[in-house]
């Protein structure tokens, strides 16, 4: 499993300390960086992963990063590509060399408050429940299908770093989960509606 991060590695964390086993059935192999001075390239670092740099202002256009973001990946050959807090859409310059294999995680329940603002923008809506949703990528923003999905209440009169941290919890239980379930070939994707994302009983060996 490759790891793309941009920010602090708190889902990141989640998966090293939940996930993740040298020689397993899930590791991580690799944690690629938007940016340099990202904090999660100092947790990958802590527990001995190989790390790489990959910034936009290094290239022309972002399908030019996307080609050179495949190319790091694919050298260390993952079965799966987690976006863990990757902050920038990936192109089908990137999504095309690993299909439905590059799944992420959103602090809403999917298709509502889609982009960056999604938790400020559910307690501006006043809306009962929010929640978090792990989806296959795609090009369009937080658009691709559904994996796994766990509602989140809103509380009245809750301040919204509470409901912030409460969200963050669930992304901590819910990513590992996912990961989970792919490493044990259990995510389907149905061939003649690929909306529908299938959880199966059995592990496939």
């Amino acid at each position: 499993m490759s790891v793309l991060v941009s920010g602090s590695g708190t889902n990141l964390q989640s998966l090293i300390d939940t996930v993740h086993a040298p020689g397993g059935p899930v590791e991580i192999v690799q944690v690629v960086a938007s940016r340099p001075d990202a904090p999660a390239l100092g947790r990958a670092e802590a527990a001995g992963l190989p790390t790489a740099v990959v910034e936009q202002g290094d290239h022309p256009d972002r399908a030019a990063r996307d080609r050179h973001l495949a190319d790091v990946v694919a050298a260390a050959r993952p079965d799966l590509v987690v976006l863990a807090g990757w902050m920038s859409i990936l192109t089908d310059a990137f999504l095309a060399r690993f299909p439905d294999r590059v799944i992420n995680l959103h602090p809403s329940l999917l298709p509502s408050f889609p982009g960056m603002r999604a938790i400020d923008e559910a307690v501006a809506w006043g809306v009962r429940w929010t929640g978090v949703t792990v989806h296959f990528v795609e090009e369009q923003v937080d658009a691709g299908p559904p994996v796994l999905q766990e509602p989140v209440e809103v509380r009245q009169g809750e301040d919204v770093e509470d409901l912030r941290a409460r969200i963050h919890a669930v992304e901590h239980r819910l990513v590992p989960e996912a990961v989970r379930l792919f490493a044990a070939g259990r995510i389907v994707r149905d061939p003649a509606n690929p909306r529908r994302v299938t959880i199966t009983d059995n592990e496939v060996v």
